[in-house]
This record gives C-alpha cells, sequence and structure tokens, in this order.
C-alpha cells in the first residue's frame, strides 16, 4: 500500500496509512503512516468494537497534519491487550476471521 500511497502524493493527494508490520513499512517508506501493536489485518481494532476503531481512524486522519517528515512513522499508544502474550498465541486462522 505504500507504493500506492505514494503515487496518490505525487498527484497531490495527501495519504496516511494504518499499519500493523512495523519492519514492511520501513521497508517501503509510505509518505506517512501509524503503526499498531495488532495482528496483521486488524488494523483498525477489535471487530464489535466501534468506539476503539473509531478513535483509531481519528488518530490516522490527524496524522495526515501531524506527520511533516517524509516517510515518518507514528507509533499509537493502542493495545489488542493488557500484556503482549496475545503475539506468542496469534495464528494464521485468529487472523483470517476478520469482518
Amino acid at each position: 500500500m505504500g507504493l500506492f500511497a505514494r503515487a496518490i502524493e505525487q498527484a497531490g493527494i495527501p495519504t496516511t496509512s494504518i499499519t500493523s508490520a512495523m519492519d514492511i513499512t520501513r521497508l517501503v517508506r509510505p509518505p506517512r503512516a501509524v503503526f499498531v501493536n495488532f495482528p496483521l489485518g486488524h488494523q483498525t481494532g477489535k471487530k464489535f468494537e466501534p468506539e476503539s476503531q473509531k478513535s483509531i481512524l481519528r488518530a490516522a486522519l490527524n496524522a495526515l497534519y501531524t506527520i511533516k517528515e517524509p516517510g515518518a512513522i507514528l507509533e499509537l499508544p493502542y493495545r489488542w491487550a493488557d500484556d503482549d502474550s496475545w503475539e506468542e498465541h496469534v495464528t494464521i486462522e485468529e487472523s483470517e476471521d476478520v469482518e
């Protein structure tokens, strides 16, 4: 998506990406991005939690104004769980359970 974002930016339209893959995002260098440490496929949060999802989207849109350095990645403070033990237990099946 970062490559698309760069092309869109060249056309004069500002973009921001929401990512949960920091290493890939660093390599692709989109014009601006926000990072959430969530399972892949869940960048905007858990299903059935619309308030949390809206909050993440608002933060991403706000990054259009706050990120000034090209290629910058803002790490958002949202947490998937109280601790990071979920990272050890995420499976492909869980990541595919996106609605």
